[in-house]
């Protein structure tokens, strides 16, 4: 049987109404959706299905509907038996990964969420942060223009061969921006609140340290793939520790990739809303399965492509 790996979406993949069908064919979505609320403090099924675009954006909001959604498209895999030997996610997805792959409980998924929107939320407040996706420029361009630049940007996000996002002082992106537009490579400001995964996010990575100490961490089911590393978690891992760091640390998704095409993974199924990750995949590895599990249509289709490759 091919060998398949679960990937879980980032913030920026929500949009209104994700959960209108994807709510009723998960079995377990009642107390999923219920034991999220209680802990997130807020009516998770009318994020799911009423709220407005600039509603979720809220990094308060968006990350917990984000987790909430990977979760429902998790326990309808299972309920499909879908097999899977590997996990991944994109920044808040290696939340809903670690959840997937037994390292926390759906309840110490949720508590970990609602502490880290938390801290990155106040952090935000607290910083004039930005982040813009750099599109058909390669790596090391990239690198060199933000080095050039007056003022804090670097590349954050590793998203395929031809997008690299970057974060940093809202005025420094702005210039990048201008260079890049300069040599021709699109560049797209992010509708985010600051400048995630770098220096500028370290006192959310201070205030979220001490609050995830509480949570218990247990050892992985299925091998982990992490953002930090580009490849596979270390067996003996300080949690706390690595998920402070992981907040302030560059997302080496691309690397991810290469490393599981490379350890025989051929089914690569992101699970949670819109298709962000498989499209990602698509543009980066050439002869997997790339596929998404987020309504009825799409697990129709997952569920096919998988029996043939069977």
């Amino acid at each position: 049987m091919s060998k398949t790996v679960f990937l879980f979406s980032g913030q920026g993949s929500q949009y209104k109404g994700m959960g209108n069908d994807i709510i009723s064919i998960s079995p377990n979505s009642k107390k999923i959706i219920s034991l999220g609320s209680e802990i997130i403090g807020i009516d998770l099924n009318k994020v799911l299905l009423e709220y407005e675009d600039n509603e979720l954006s809220s990094t308060l909001v968006s990350q917990p509907a984000i987790f909430t959604m990977s979760m429902l498209a998790f326990d309808i895999a299972k309920s499909k038996k879908i097999q899977f030997s590997a996990v991944a996610g994109h920044s808040l997805g290696e939340y809903a990964a670690l959840t997937a792959a037994g390292v926390l409980s759906l309840e110490d998924g949720f508590r970990a969420i609602k502490y880290r929107s938390h801290a990155m939320e106040n952090a935000s407040k607290n910083s004039d942060g930005a982040m813009a996706a750099i599109l058909g420029s390669d790596e090391s361009t990239v690198k060199q223009i933000c080095d050039e630049i007056d003022g804090y940007v670097i590349p954050v996000n590793f998203n395929s061969p031809a997008q690299t996002v970057i974060a940093g002082e809202a005025a420094a992106v702005e210039k990048a921006m201008e260079k890049f537009t300069q040599i021709k490579k699109k560049a797209v400001k992010l509708a985010v609140s600051s400048a995630f995964h770098s220096k500028l996010m370290q006192s959310a990575a201070d205030e979220f340290k001490q609050k995830v100490k509480e949570i218990s961490f247990k050892k992985a089911s299925v091998e982990v793939y992490s953002n930090i590393y580009g490849d596979l978690m270390p067996e003996k891992i300080d949690y706390p520790e690595y998920l402070a760091k992981h907040i302030v640390s560059p997302v080496k998704f691309t690397d991810e990739m290469f490393n599981l095409e490379k350890n025989g993974y051929v089914n690569f199924i992101e699970l949670g809303p819109n298709k962000v990750l498989s499209s990602l995949v698509k543009r980066t590895l050439k002869g997997v399965n790339s596929l998404n599990i987020e309504n009825s249509k799409t697990l129709e289709k997952a569920l096919s492509v998988l029996e043939m490759g069977e």
